[in-house]
Order: C-alpha cells, then structure tokens, then sequence
C-alpha cells in the first residue's frame, strides 16, 4: 500500500467517498443549495488522494462519534 491509502485507512481519518452524479443532484435538492455553497477540500488534501478525483467533485465524510452516531459531512473538491 501507498503512503496516502495507508493514511485512508487510519483509525482517525473519517471515511471519505466520492459521490456519483445522480447522488449529488439528489443532495443539492434535497438542501436546495448549488455546488458552490459547499465547504471546501483541497485535492491534494491526503485523505482523498486514494480516490483519484477532479475539481468539482463531491466528497462525502462520513464521522462516528459515541453520542452522535455516524454525522454526514459534504465537501466540493476546489485546486490546491
């Protein structure tokens, strides 16, 4: 494994997923936003370097927490 995958898969990184087309216009309907409303992630930011994505992507990290459960978090992907 690669230096960023490994990195991926720490206990402390959040699953990050990229999202299909169909799954973001299904989210920015759903919060009736555009993509440009969203927070920010930096492609080069290594905890999505493993997913090989493009500028305006949209990234979904997904955070476990002991009294929240799992909280789902969007990100549009923007240059370095």
């Amino acid at each position: 494994m690669v230096k960023d995958e490994l990195l991926a898969k720490h206990v402390l990184v959040p699953k990050h997923t990229k999202l299909g087309e169909k799954q973001i216009k299904e989210l920015l309907e759903k919060y009736n936003i555009s993509k440009v409303q969203l927070p920010k992630i930096t492609r080069s930011d290594s905890a999505i370097a493993h997913l090989a994505v493009k500028i305006g992507d949209v990234i979904k990290v997904e955070r476990q927490s002991v009294t929240m459960g799992t909280s789902l978090y969007y990100r549009v992907v923007t240059e370095d």
